[in-house]
């Protein structure tokens, strides 16, 4: 049997440097906002032929002065080619500029037929307001699964068997943060998608291990130790923790991969995250919630008056 409790700090240390390096990556890198929360515009293209990806962003950056990140992707049913440029700013596009950049592009690549499929423009207030929004449902998600936890478990402590959770599941969104930040993936509507698949992944997880340890609460009673209670619920469960996970896993690389080969950018962008964080799910539930479960019930036991008769 693996003593997870006694390992406990080992297991912190790891989660400690893994949020370090998101932490560093931000302050060297920076954080990236995609459009969707900073504002700006989109441009899509058809075109045929050949196109520099980096000289196409080079020749927009130079037109409009503009930080520009593009990428070409095509259409598996129709062969249609597509170049893809986004400029994320405080302040969007006006009319003149994006006539400005089709114009370059034409002088550019003039036999590449190019031809504005279509533009989106998001306003710098509209991208605040959708970031705002998007942190207020995860900050609903980490309540709900408070007060869910709360409530099922309160015979094992509900109140800190919900706090425990919280924390993991705070573990694994800031490891999904990590991987944008130091993958350089803007931050945008799939970050959010990210964050609330693997909370729903994550709480599965400490779900099952709580049902374990309550059951096994009710079947040992006082004969074995707090530590021991929460190493064996976890080795019984731990098995399915990790099949499940891993066939999420497999699932999510497959994904990438078909993303990464045809250059579907918004795809990638949810599934890598997303395998780091299924991982992370994984690893919080088994190697996190348990054993802080279990240093909170110890702590209880020690604060506990001793009734003198």
């Amino acid at each position: 049997m693996i003593a997870f409790y006694k390992h406990r700090y080992k297991y912190f240390i790891i989660s400690i440097c893994l949020i370090l390096t998101g932490g560093i990556a931000a302050w060297v890198n920076g954080i990236q906002l995609d459009i969707q929360f900073r504002g700006g515009t989109i441009f899509k293209y058809t075109y045929t032929g050949t196109i520099d990806e980096e000289k196409a962003q080079d020749v927009v950056e130079l037109a409009v002065g503009r930080t520009t990140n593009g990428q070409l992707q095509s259409n598996l049913g129709t062969q249609e080619k597509m170049l893809i440029l986004s400029l994320a700013d405080n302040e969007a596009l006006t009319s003149q500029e994006q006539e400005a950049v089709t114009a370059a592009l034409h002088q550019a690549f003039p036999d590449a037929h190019l031809a504005l499929s279509e533009s989106l423009t998001v306003e710098p207030f509209l991208g605040a307001r959708f970031f705002k929004n998007g942190m207020i449902a995860i900050g609903l998600s980490f309540l709900l699964v408070l007060g869910y936890v709360g409530v099922r478990f309160k015979n094992m402590g509900g109140v800190s068997a919900g706090t425990m959770a919280i924390i993991a599941l705070i573990h694994d969104a800031l490891i999904v943060t990590a991987a944008f930040i130091v993958f350089k993936i803007p931050l945008n509507d799939s970050f959010i998608a990210a964050i609330l698949t693997i909370i729903g992944f994550s709480i599965n997880d400490t779900i099952v291990i709580y049902d374990r340890i309550r059951e096994n609460t009710l079947l040992y009673g006082r004969k074995i130790t707090t530590e021991e209670l929460v190493d064996k619920s976890i080795n019984q469960s731990m098995m399915r923790s990790i099949n499940t996970n891993l066939a999420v896993f497999i699932s999510i690389t497959i994904v990438y991969v078909f993303a990464q080969i045809y250059g579907i950018e918004s795809i990638r962008a949810f599934a890598l995250p997303m395998m780091f964080g299924t991982v992370s799910g994984c690893y919080s539930t088994i190697c996190i919630a348990g054993p802080l479960w279990a240093m909170w019930q110890n702590r209880k036991k020690q604060n506990k008056p001793v009734v003198q008769c």
